[in-house]
């Protein structure tokens, strides 16, 4: 799926709106006539994400603990980048995202993100994550000690259902797809096994 206002998709990007466009997602192929329509098992979704959409995983897997599974790829703090980063640099950041979404402004998107960063941190999704079965994939991208500490927290949480792997690649996986690739279906076959 593309969020509202990115890729072309009506409407304008927020980081809130990220959140509330996957759990219409999930409610729309929970549907029954939808799920029906496009041969979901609905007791067996799983929802993956990479980047800002790892975030968007974290978040939305933590208040759905009904999903099969959740898998995370280079998954962005989006809260810990606000809370860690004065605002000029986040302006800059978000500089460099703005070729695909609509209504947005570098200044504007650091603005959201700055005035969610409070309640979207990663830290807030342990609990809600203890139970869920997690594939966290990082790269050499930075990201690694976000998603590392979330991983802490969740087995902290008793979670023991959780599969970690660090790749030597970029944020894009560029030189390592197949891999990714591999990651996945392995994890989802064994998923599907259980």
């Amino acid at each position: 799926m593309n969020y509202r206002g990115s890729w072309g998709s009506p409407g304008e990007f927020r980081f809130g709106n990220n959140l509330e466009d996957a759990d219409a997602t999930l409610t729309f192929l929970r549907d029954s006539a939808n799920a029906r329509k496009l041969g979901v098992d609905t007791t067996r979704m799983v929802i993956a994400g990479h980047s800002m959409g790892g975030w968007v995983v974290a978040h939305v897997a933590a208040r759905h603990p009904e999903l099969a599974g959740a898998i995370l790829i280079s998954a962005a703090d989006m809260g810990r980048i606000a809370t860690e980063n004065p605002r000029p640099q986040l302006v800059g950041f978000m500089a460099d995202d703005l070729e695909s979404l609509s209504g947005v402004t570098a200044e504007s998107m650091a603005d959201d993100l700055i005035a969610g960063a409070p309640r979207w941190r990663f830290d807030d999704d342990a609990r809600g994550l203890s139970r869920t079965r997690l594939l966290v994939l990082s790269s050499n991208d930075g990201l690694a000690p976000h998603t590392d500490a979330l991983v802490q927290r969740v087995r902290a949480a008793g979670n023991t259902r959780v599969t970690t792997l660090h790749v030597a690649t970029d944020h894009s996986w560029s030189d390592r797809r197949i891999a990714l690739e591999s990651a996945v279906i392995d994890w989802l076959e064994r998923l599907r096994l259980r």
